[in-house]
């Protein structure tokens, strides 16, 4: 029970409520769930050094990876071990390759971005649509029509978290999971205030608290680094992972 209803119902004398009166209670606290969304950032935490329209900047496909191999094997670990066969997945602001185990069977997979041609060329996809989240955070999906959403090296460009993070607790049914995976990389101008100005220990804590106030159980992190042992020179440095797994709330 979240501690608005808690709070909310200090002031009510349950035993004396009526079926009716107790439905229409519960109804209502559903649908404030629902609508209410818990802004964690301020306005200048949304802003960022380029505010010119996102869908311009990735207008060229980008068929490289962003990530290194050791981030990849680990994200496709995590995937192995958390995704279910005959699953639906929602690989939000995806690119060309999801990094979903090919050995899995899948119900759907469902991709989002802002490349066609990137999106195009992701073969896993059964289907894909092109959305600015920073424009609009409405999710053209039926509410609980999903089992897993994915987000790999994309939470650092969002600018209103709250909302999305809504909407996915909306669309995924009732035991789903929201699965975010993210390193140190990043189009620094394309970032907002909030993950340029932050240490990557305080880009985990503001996740989790996006994600636990709006709509998700406490999250399980993940964090690895797998540094050679001899790191003379700095090329040879490994992508930090951190994941964040939430089960909807």
């Amino acid at each position: 029970m979240s501690r608005f209803f808690k709070k909310f119902l200090i002031n009510i004398d349950i035993k004396n409520l009526s079926k009716s009166h107790y439905k229409f209670l519960f109804t209502k606290f559903k649908l404030y769930q629902i609508i209410n969304v818990l802004e964690v950032l301020n306005n200048y935490q949304r802003k960022k050094l380029d505010e010119t329209n996102d869908e311009e900047f990735y207008s060229d496909p980008k068929f490289v990876y962003h990530l290194d191999a050791n981030f990849r094997q680990n994200l496709s670990n995590v995937y192995k071990n958390e995704i279910a066969d005959y699953s639906t997945v929602l690989d939000l602001m995806s690119s060309w390759d999801s990094y979903l185990p090919l050995e899995k069977k899948y119900k759907k997979v469902i991709g989002h971005g802002l490349n066609k041609q990137e999106l195009e060329k992701n073969k896993i996809f059964d289907s894909f649509w092109i959305q600015n989240f920073n424009l609009n955070q409405e999710i053209p999906l039926d509410s609980g029509s999903v089992d897993y959403c994915l987000m790999v090296a994309a939470w650092q460009y969002l600018q209103y978290p709250e909302n999305l993070t809504k909407e996915i607790a909306r669309i995924l049914n009732d035991q789903g999971k929201f699965i975010i995976a993210f390193s140190n990389r990043a189009f620094w101008h394309k970032a907002p205030n909030i993950w340029t100005t932050s240490t990557e220990e305080e880009r985990i804590k503001y996740v989790r608290k996006v994600l636990i106030t709006n709509g998700f159980n406490e999250p399980n992190i993940i964090k690895k680094f797998n540094q050679p042992a001899l790191n003379i020179f700095n090329f040879l440095n490994k992508d930090p992972f951190y994941c964040l797994i939430a089960t909807k709330e």
